[in-house]
């Protein structure tokens, strides 16, 4: 096995397996082929666990960040930024002075640079874990949800995210997508993913699920959450429904602050529960917790992830979810705003959660749920229920026998053509049509040959070909049209927009990008100001479809509910009637002038 960045990832030799992996097997009571022979029953597993410290138990429940490309050799940035935040230099001395169960990877702390890296980094991490007295296989997770979340980045396959799966309405596609996704993960290494987002998004204000979610039809997203649930558990990867109980009706971000949901126990059972008790019908792995406080099933003022009658008494007692449950970051300010960091994980673990995700001092997480077993206020067995459910899991993602990820399974599996294609094909039916006045689309290159492409650039995807009018641009230059780009932001200002229609000036028609256009938005004047030149003017809400309802003024609009690049070029394969649009709305859009009242409902859409 090489060092992470080499690009020549292997396994390790079975002579290096089986060292790295002794105190298992000695724990086990059991050779390395007997143990593959027999399976690994809780009987097992209970006594792989009576055989572990009390430090190590603690440490086996929590998931934390680490920052660097590499197990044991990161960049010098990262040894500061691990050092800073949690007191060590590397992974490798995160796994043997915490002894944790799991590790999540994010973009942002380097951890997925490239498909031969990450692989490197899970072996490396596996081998650190495994190199300990009774050493553990690690539990390596993400947030790969697609669309506006993807924490592995091209040249892996990316797909539309979950509202446009929605807008397909295709629970074949869903679970297409999950199975892909899920064999390119695990190739990396990756056996745990926090997908699918279960919410029901009835709130168009809802500033942190929107089109991560599937829509607001509570069967539809059952439907295809439980597709998408069947599709990465199929690959060998845990599948994670969150944010429960339900994270689809605020207008509060439970990173910043801390969401209250106002829905009777009637609504929830009707709205926000579906999706979860379809995804336990499904044989789920794991549920994350929101942090909200809903009074309704729990009048106490706690969020969710504290509570024990939301976790124990609904989650676990009422819908039967026997697996993993885990915490959502235990960083954000859903969750810290009422307890202090020393008191969480121990209420959190109370609660009848297992894992505790990313705590924003493992130090004080850590040594918090020690004390609190050492004073009595936690006991070992409960600690001990928490560990047979993610040794389960591990053991049924075959973990404890093979951790192990190879360069060639790497080179056979993530990003090759047959997925990309998948990808396409996914997204070709879901770009919806709102809006087509005097049939403007699609273009014809006869008679509009020269266009520009403006408006909004979000930060850009990990690995995207760049900005979304940049990719616009390439892919209808692709599909014969001459197009050129002038990025106007989310934001653009009047010398902005005053550059935007001299522009368009010297096109045949413009097509624009919008995000989050609300009613005293300079996006809108923009819009505006393109529509009164005369020239045709597309737009493409490529976050939230509600866009559409505050532009009156298009000569024809489209949601992509996404700035993705596999769901703008299929926005440009429809622009240029490449393929028809098939996509309905999975939300209702509401009026600009009335919001109590539809402007499209659920399943409206256009073709042509």
């Amino acid at each position: 096995m090489h060092d992470a960045g080499t690009g020549s990832t292997r396994a390790p030799s079975r002579r290096t397996v089986l060292a790295a992996g002794a105190g298992l097997t000695a724990a086990l009571a059991l050779t390395p082929d007997t143990a593959r022979a027999a399976g690994h029953d809780d009987e097992r597993l209970t006594t792989l666990i009576s055989r572990m410290t009390l430090e190590e138990k603690v440490g086996q429940l929590f998931v934390m960040r680490v920052y660097g490309h590499s197990a044991t050799d990161p960049d010098q940035a990262d040894i500061d930024a691990n050092l800073k935040e949690i007191g060590v230099r590397t992974a490798a001395e995160l796994i043997a002075k915490y002894r944790v169960g799991g590790i999540i990877y994010f973009n942002w702390a380097h951890n997925t640079r490239s498909p031969h890296q990450i692989a490197d980094l899970s072996n490396g991490i596996q081998k650190a874990s495994l190199d300990q007295p009774r050493g553990l296989p690690v539990l390596i997770a993400t947030d790969q949800e697609h669309g506006i979340v993807a924490r592995v980045g091209r040249p892996a396959t990316l797909f539309p995210g979950a509202m446009a799966i929605g807008a397909g309405a295709s629970r074949s596609d869903a679970r297409e997508l999950g199975r892909i996704s899920g064999a390119e993960l695990r190739a990396l290494g990756i056996r745990q993913d926090y997908s699918p987002d279960a919410d029901v998004n009835v709130n168009p204000a809802n500033p942190v699920i929107g089109v991560r979610s599937f829509g607001a039809d509570p069967e539809a997203v059952a439907g295809l959450a439980a597709a998408e649930v069947k599709g990465y558990q199929a690959s060998g990867v845990a599948a994670t429904a969150k944010h429960f109980p339900g994270h689809g009706d605020t207008a509060v971000d439970s990173h910043f602050g801390f969401p209250v949901i106002t829905h009777s126990r009637e609504l929830w059972e009707r709205l926000d529960a579906v999706p979860f008790r379809a995804a336990i019908h499904a044989g789920i792995d794991a549920i994350m917790t929101a942090h909200i406080m809903v009074p309704a099933l729990d009048g106490s003022g706690d969020p969710a992830t504290l509570s024990r009658p939301i976790v124990t008494g609904i989650l676990r007692e009422e819908l039967g979810h026997d697996g993993v449950v885990v915490t959502d970051s235990l960083g954000m300010e859903g969750v810290r705003q009422k307890y202090g960091d020393d008191r969480v994980p121990v209420l959190a673990l109370n609660a009848g959660v297992d894992q505790l995700l990313n705590p924003p001092s493992l130090d004080i997480a850590w040594n918090a749920v020690l004390g609190a077993v050492r004073d009595g206020e936690l006991t070992e067995p409960r600690l001990d229920a928490s560990l047979l459910r993610v040794l389960r899991l591990k053991a049924k993602l075959g973990l404890l026998d093979r951790p192990w990820v190879t360069a060639a399974g790497v080179d056979r599996t993530v990003g090759i053509p047959e997925h990309l294609r998948a990808a396409d094909r996914l997204a070709d039916r879901t770009t919806t049509l709102l809006v087509n006045k005097e049939d403007v689309l699609p273009l014809s290159r006869r008679t509009h040959p020269r266009l520009l492409v403006a408006g909004a650039d979000p930060a850009s995807p990990s690995g995207s070909d760049g900005p979304p009018t940049t990719v616009l641009a390439k892919a209808l230059t692709a599909l014969g049209f001459t197009a050129t780009t002038l990025s106007t932001g989310t934001a653009p200002s009047s010398a902005t927009i005053d550059e935007a229609v001299t522009a368009a000036g010297n096109a045949d028609a413009v097509v624009v990008a919008t995000y989050n256009v609300s009613a005293t938005d300079s996006q809108r004047t923009l819009v505006g100001r393109l529509a009164a030149t005369g020239k045709p003017v597309i737009a493409i809400a490529v976050r939230n479809p509600y866009d559409v309802a505050q532009l009156p003024d298009v000569t024809a609009c489209l949601a992509s509910y996404s700035w993705t690049d596999v769901e703008l070029r299929a926005a440009a394969r429809v622009i240029a009637g490449r393929v028809r649009p098939r996509g309905r709305l999975p939300v209702p859009v509401p009026r600009a002038d009335d919001p109590t009242r539809e402007l499209y409902p659920i399943g409206y859409g256009l073709s042509y």
